[in-house]
């Protein structure tokens, strides 16, 4: 058995040795490194541009010009000038090819099908079916228009496009309501020869 005088000194000895250490030990994990929210006069290397003006509005080149002289445009032309420079949300209309046989239930999958492709072109735009001939579009930026009308433009359904306004159309193509009465036409000549 150990005597008490030993007993003692291995206390004392652990009061002056090891409680000090777990004192450091505390005072060391409460410490914080206080880094300055104004880094402009760090130096750094490694940093490219394109990492510099991450999170910055951008601007084009376009946005920094003075505004054209409207007195001097037609209303579709001053449309148009201001749908280059539109930054909020937008919203129209897309007529599908007149003519083509698809159901109720073909419309809702080519809006889906559609709103899952243009977000591969990081495009913000959501389609939702109205009728066996239309489709709602609603785009997040309306600066993204340009992306927006290549994009619909090149599906096969698409016909037309209304944004407010403007119709847009491949180049070439004939009014919709034009295509509408010859497509009428020809179902009534079509009728009367059966009849016949």
């Amino acid at each position: 058995m150990e005597s008490a005088p030993s007993r003692r000194v291995l206390f004392l000895l652990l009061l002056f040795f090891v409680l000090p250490l777990l004192f450091l030990e505390a005072a060391a994990g409460k410490r914080r490194v206080s880094i300055a929210d104004d880094l402009s006069d760090v130096v750094d290397d490694e940093e490219d541009e394109q990492w510099k003006k991450w999170g910055q509005k951008k601007t084009r080149s376009e946005d920094l010009l003075p505004p054209p002289d409207f007195s001097k445009m037609s209303p579709a032309e001053i449309q148009t000038e201001m749908m280059k420079r539109h930054t909020g949300p937008a919203y129209g209309f897309v007529k599908l090819r007149p003519g083509a046989a698809r159901s109720r239930d073909d419309v809702p999958v080519i809006a889906m099908r559609w709103s899952k492709l243009i977000k591969t072109g990081s495009v913000e735009a959501r389609f939702m079916a109205v009728d066996r001939h239309t489709i709602m579009f609603t785009m997040e930026r309306g600066q993204d228009l340009k992306e927006f009308k290549e994009f619909v433009l090149s599906q096969p359904e698409a016909y037309e496009i209304k944004i407010g306004e403007q119709l847009l159309r491949r180049p070439g193509d004939p009014p919709l309501d034009q295509v509408i009465e010859k497509l009428n036409r020809e179902k009534e000549t079509n009728y009367s020869n059966d009849e016949l």
